[in-house]
C-alpha cells in the first residue's frame, strides 16, 4: 500500500509549485517526480488526486498535470474542517479498491488488476452485440424492476439446480451485489465471517455497511468448515462471505465434499452464506455451485458477466430466496431503481450467440497459457519465493515471500523499477501470517511483457533483500 506520508510529502511539493506558477501552466511530470523523489506512480497519483480536490490543479491524460483557473468567487481554498464534525466517524476506504483500478503510467507494467486485457476482451463482438440490443423497439423503455426475464431466466440455468427466474436480481456489477448483500443481510455493528485471505473489495463494501469482518482461516482447497463452525459459535455472526471456486487471490477451489460441509455449518448456524461466483467463467471446468446443492434459501448467490468480458459490461445477478429475496429486492429500488435496459439487452444478445462460447474457449485456452509463463518465470527468476497453489483458472498467483522481505517495501521498490503488484496485506480483515504478494497475467497485453514484469519484480526483490 502506498503510504500516506509520502503521499503528504509529494501533495505539498506540488501545491508549492502549482502557487509559483501562472493558471494554465504545466506541472513537472510524474516521471519526473518519481525520478527525483523515488515514490511510486500511484503515489504521484494520488498527490495529484489531493490537490485536485482542493481545485488547485486539473489533470490531461495523455498529456500531464496543469495549474488551474481559481473560481472567480473563491481565490482562496474554502475551510470545510467543518465537515469532519458533521460527518462522524465512519469512514469509507476506497484504498484497496482504487489501487487495484488504477491504470498504469505508460512504461509500467501491469502484474496487478483484475479484469482482461482489452486484447483479449471481446470488445467489436460486444459492440456488435449492442448496435442489435439498442435496435429493439423497447430498448430505451424500462425494464421489469429485478431484470429482464429472459436475463433472469438465463442467469438461473446458469446457476443450476432448482433455481428459477423468480429467484434471480439484475444488479449493477459484482461490487454492487456484494454491497446489496451485505446491507440487507446483516445490521451495522454485527461480525461477518470471511476466508482470509480474501477479496479486498469485499472488505471494503462490508465494512462501508458497518459491518465487522471476521477472519476464517483457509487451506488449499479452500475455507475449513471446522474453524468456520467454531467462528460462528465464538461470533455470533449470521453471515459467512465466501469464493468457492478460485478465490481471490489464493486460487484454492472447495471440493465437492466440502462445499457440502461448509453448507451444513452454515445451516446448523441459522445464517446466510453469501456465495461469490465471480471465477464460474475463468475456468474449463467450473464446479456446481453451492446454490444449486441449497434448498433452504441459505445461498445468496452472486454471478457476474463483468470479468469475463469487459469492465464496462457492469451486470450480475444476485439469486436468493424467501425473505432475504424481498429485502435485495427492496434495497436495489431505493438506491438505484434498476439495470439500464439496453446494457441488459446486450448481455442477452451477446450470451445468446455464437460469439460467447467462442469467447470462453479463447480465453480458457489464454488463461492456460499465461498462468503456466507466469509460474515458470516465477521459479526461474524468483526460486526464494513460492507459489503457494497453481489454480485450473483464474487470473492470478498468490505469492509467499521469504519471511525476511519486507512486503511494503518490495511493494514499493517493484513499482520503481516500473512493475506493479499487489501487497498481500490488503487482502486480510486481520493479521496476515507473512509476507505475500499476489501477481496476476491477465492485465498485460503479451506473454514477453509478462517476463519482462517479472525480471523487474525479481530486480527489485534482490534491492530488497
Amino acid at each position: 500500500m502506498t503510504n500516506d506520508s509520502s503521499i503528504a510529502k509529494i501533495a505539498a511539493i506540488l501545491r508549492k509549485e502549482a502557487e509559483t506558477r501562472k493558471p494554465g501552466d504545466r506541472l513537472t511530470s510524474s516521471r519526473e517526480i518519481m525520478r527525483r523523489h523515488g515514490v511510486s506512480p500511484i503515489t504521484v497519483s494520488r498527490a495529484l488526486g489531493q490537490l485536485t480536490a482542493e481545485g488547485r490543479v486539473i489533470t490531461r491524460p495523455g498529456s500531464g498535470a496543469y495549474v488551474a483557473h481559481p473560481p472567480a468567487h473563491m481565490m482562496d481554498t474554502a475551510d470545510l474542517s467543518w465537515q469532519t464534525v458533521a460527518l462522524g466517524d465512519r469512514v469509507v476506504d476506497d484504498s484497496a479498491v482504487a489501487a487495484l483500478l488504477t491504470p498504469p503510467p505508460d512504461g509500467v507494467i501491469p502484474l496487478t488488476g483484475g479484469y482482461l486485457n482489452p486484447a483479449i476482451s471481446p470488445h467489436k463482438q460486444l459492440a456488435a452485440a449492442a448496435s442489435r440490443a439498442v435496435r429493439r423497439p423497447d430498448a430505451w423503455t424500462m425494464p421489469p424492476l429485478n431484470g429482464l426475464a429472459e436475463l433472469r431466466r438465463w442467469f438461473a440455468a446458469e446457476a443450476g439446480g432448482d433455481v428459477t427466474a423468480a429467484d434471480a436480481l439484475v444488479v449493477s456489477g459484482g461490487q454492487a451485489a456484494l454491497t446489496h448483500a451485505f446491507r440487507a443481510l446483516a445490521a451495522p455493528g454485527t461480525p461477518v465471517l470471511v476466508e482470509t485471505p480474501t477479496y479486498p473489495g469485499a472488505l471494503a463494501a462490508a465494512k462501508a455497511a458497518g459491518l465487522r469482518a471476521t477472519a476464517v482461516p483457509t487451506d488449499s482447497d479452500g475455507v475449513r468448515p471446522d474453524l468456520l463452525a467454531e467462528a460462528f459459535a465464538v461470533t455470533g455472526a449470521r453471515v459467512f462471505y465466501c469464493q468457492p471456486t478460485l478465490s481471490n487471490p489464493t486460487g484454492a477451489t472447495l471440493t465437492h465434499e466440502r462445499r457440502q460441509q461448509v453448507l451444513q455449518v452454515v445451516r446448523a448456524a441459522g445464517a446466510f452464506l453469501i456465495e461469490d461466483d465471480f471465477a464460474r467463467y475463468l475456468t474449463a471446468d467450473p464446479p456446481t455451485p453451492m446454490v444449486a446443492m441449497d434448498p433452504h434459501g441459505t445461498v445468496v448467490h452472486i454471478n457476474s458477466l463483468t470479468k469475463v468480458l469487459a469492465p464496462s459490461l457492469r451486470l450480475a445477478a444476485v439469486i436468493a430466496r424467501g425473505p432475504a429475496a424481498h429485502r435485495l429486492r427492496a434495497a436495489q429500488l431505493v438506491e438505484s431503481f434498476f439495470v439500464a435496459r439496453p446494457l441488459q439487452e446486450t448481455a442477452l444478445e451477446f450470451t445468446g450467440s455464437p460469439a460467447w462460447r467462442r469467447h470462453l474457449t479463447t480465453l480458457h485456452a489464454e488463461i492456460t497459457t499465461r498462468r503456466d509463463a507466469l509460474a515458470t518465470a516465477l521459479a526461474a527468476r524468483l526460486p526464494e519465493a513460492e507459489v503457494e497453489l497453481i489454480p485450473r483458472g483464474g487470473l492470478h498467483l498468490w505469492v509467499r515471500l521469504p519471511p525476511y522481505v519486507n512486503e511494503h517495501a518490495l511493494v514499493e521498490a517493484a513499482q520503481r523499477h516500473g512493475v506493479l503488484v499487489s501487497p498481500g496485506r490488503m487482502y486480510y480483515p486481520s493479521e496476515p501470517p507473512g509476507p505475500r504478494i499476489r501477481v496476476t497475467h491477465i492485465a498485460v497485453t503479451h506473454l514477453p511483457e509478462l517476463a519482462e514484469g517479472v525480471r523487474r519484480l525479481a530486480q527489485a526483490l534482490a534491492n530488497t533483500s
